[in-house]
C-alpha cells in the first residue's frame, strides 16, 4: 500500500485519518455532511419534505453556534478527518434527567466516506470523553427503520433499552429509540 507524505515539519502535514475538537471553520462542511448523511441514510424514513428542505447554510450557523457556544463544559464538538478533509462530525451532551449519561445527538459521515471506521472513530472519542466527565454510559438514538444505524450501534456494543419518543419532522410522526451502553 503505497502512501505519500511531505516532509517533517511542513505545514500540510496531516494525519491519515483523525478525530479532534471541532472548529468554527468546520461548521460549512459540518452542515454539508449532515445534508448528504441525512438525504442519503432516511430517505424511506424520513418525510420527503423535510430532506428537500435541508438548507446546509442554516445547519451550519447551528453547528457553528454549538462549536462557539456550547450551553455546558459536558456539549463537545468533534470533528472526523481523512487527511485535511473533513469527512464526519459528533455531538455530545448530557442526556436529559440523568448526570450518568451522556448523549451523542448527532454523529454523522458523508456518505462518500462511510465504512472507513470514520464513525467507529467518532463514537470512540465521545465515549473516551464521556469516561473523563464521570458518566458511566452512553446513550445514542436511532430513526426508526434504520437498520444501518442499528447495526452499526450493535457492532460498538450499543443495545435497545426499550425507550421511545416520538418526534414532530415536518408535520409526520417520527419514531426513535434509545440505544444505550455501560461504559
Amino acid at each position: 500500500m503505497a502512501h505519500s507524505h511531505t516532509h517533517p515539519g511542513s505545514a500540510d502535514l496531516h494525519a491519515d485519518v483523525s478525530v479532534r475538537p471541532s472548529v468554527a471553520s468546520d461548521a460549512p462542511a459540518l452542515g454539508r455532511i449532515q445534508a448528504q448523511a441525512w438525504r442519503s441514510a432516511h430517505a424511506g424514513t424520513l418525510p420527503v419534505t423535510a430532506l428537500n428542505d435541508l438548507d446546509e447554510d442554516d445547519l451550519a450557523r447551528a453547528w457553528r453556534s454549538a462549536i462557539t457556544s456550547p450551553p455546558s463544559a459536558k456539549h463537545r464538538m468533534l470533528t472526523a478527518c481523512d487527511g485535511p478533509t473533513v469527512v464526519g462530525f459528533a455531538a455530545l451532551a448530557p442526556a436529559p434527567g440523568t448526570e450518568e449519561t451522556g448523549e451523542v445527538v448527532a454523529l454523522e459521515v458523508d456518505p462518500e466516506h462511510v465504512r472507513a471506521g470514520h464513525g467507529s472513530r467518532l463514537l470512540a472519542a465521545c465515549t473516551d470523553i464521556l469516561r473523563k466527565t464521570g458518566a458511566s454510559h452512553v446513550r445514542a438514538w436511532t430513526i426508526e427503520g434504520d437498520q444501518v444505524r442499528a447495526d452499526f450501534l450493535t457492532t460498538a456494543g450499543l443495545e435497545p433499552i426499550g425507550v421511545r419518543r416520538v418526534l414532530d419532522v415536518a408535520g409526520s410522526q417520527v419514531r426513535e429509540e434509545a440505544w444505550s451502553a455501560l461504559l
